[in-house]
């Protein structure tokens, strides 16, 4: 009798039960929401690194920050409308190394109209304040923000950004920590590229010799051309000029592939420098960044050197240049980069 009774229980409860057809199908269609939306933000993720090694010549290789909501989600804020300032060094170590320095500076200038996009050149040996230090080299300031052996690529980043704010004035939106080592791994995967040099440069590491003219670079080669500053007329001016060149080169490869746009190269690219790009977005959102940078990247870029003067006595280096220095600052503080460099053409370096 007990036992009949609790059949008859079941029996009811089962026909209150729902169906699972409806719930299994539910569950399926979230899983594949959220396997979609993560794919985006990894995407998100590689095209801004690879904007930013296509602007500066290098590619990232310290820990990308954690992701959140607010950084890759949903933009929180709308999509900014005007001129955006993002700050690339290039290193050539890791955050190991107390001593690392920021061998190239580059800030690219995003201007309102979206029109182009300008790579700007700070020398390494431009003497500048650093806090607890006094004046002291631009490249120096990087080691000084590493907290001893063991320290990270951001903490190097943020003195930088630091020192660069204060002597250009203009805000720093954005940047990343870059390296040679990756740079090799990513013009391969893009199948090389090009570069256009004014001299001839012979390499002081190895036995390359760089003809005048535009050539087509892999990645140990155009890696060893980033490296040289000896031997050049204007020696580390000269390097930076030629990490322009090859800026502008990468930039035109990414182009072509249409890298930024298709999903099967970017998840190509992710196995390359995905897992080692370390981007600083500030208030931004990588979207934004990306979609900020690829609409100015469809102009030949424009890159144009900080205007100094070296100064041959203690303790040496590049100071800014009391003539031209002011004008091309205020230019770039009130984004009129466009009007200064065309009044100004022989302080544009030549891309090809």
């Amino acid at each position: 009798m007990i036992e009949d009774d609790l059949r008859a229980a079941f029996a009811r409860r089962e026909e209150l039960t729902p169906p699972t057809g409806p719930v299994r199908a539910a569950i399926d269609r979230a899983v594949v929401r959220r396997r979609r939306r993560r794919l985006r933000l990894r995407l998100a993720g590689t095209a801004m690194a690879v904007v930013a090694a296509a602007l500066a010549g290098f590619t990232a290789i310290a820990p990308r920050p954690p992701e959140t909501a607010n950084l890759l989600g949903v933009p929180a804020t709308p999509t900014p409308t005007e001129a955006l300032n993002m700050l690339l060094l290039g290193v050539d170590g890791s955050g190991a190394d107390a001593n690392l320095r920021a061998d190239s500076v580059l800030l690219v200038h995003v201007p309102a109209d979206r029109s182009r996009l300008y790579v700007v050149s700070l020398p390494r040996d431009l003497l500048v304040p650093v806090h607890g230090v006094g004046m002291t080299k631009l490249n120096t300031s990087f080691a000084y923000g590493i907290p001893g052996p063991g320290g990270n690529l951001a903490s190097g980043y943020q003195a930088t950004r630091g020192v660069v704010a204060q002597v250009t004035g203009v805000r720093i939106d954005a940047g990343a920590v870059l390296t040679y080592r990756a740079a090799g791994e990513l013009t391969d995967a893009v199948g090389g590229v090009s570069v256009c040099l004014p001299t001839k440069v012979r390499s002081h590491h190895t036995a390359r010799s760089f003809p005048a003219g535009c050539q087509r670079l892999g990645g140990a080669a155009a890696v060893d051309l980033l490296r040289q500053r000896y031997g050049l007329p204007e020696g580390a001016l000269d390097r930076d000029r030629n990490a322009e060149r090859y800026a502008a080169g990468l930039l035109r490869r990414i182009n072509e592939q249409g890298a930024l746009t298709n999903p099967a190269l970017l998840t190509r690219l992710i196995t390359q420098v995905g897992s080692t790009a370390m981007v600083d977005t500030g208030e931004l959102s990588l979207p934004m960044l990306v979609s900020a940078a690829g609409k100015a990247a469809t102009a030949e870029p424009v890159a144009v050197g900080l205007p100094v003067r070296y100064e041959a006595k203690p303790p040496y280096g590049f100071r800014l240049d009391p003539a031209l220095a002011p004008g091309f600052l205020d230019a770039l503080r009130t984004d009129r980069l466009g009007e200064w460099t065309a009044a100004h053409p022989k302080q544009v370096t030549g891309l090809r």
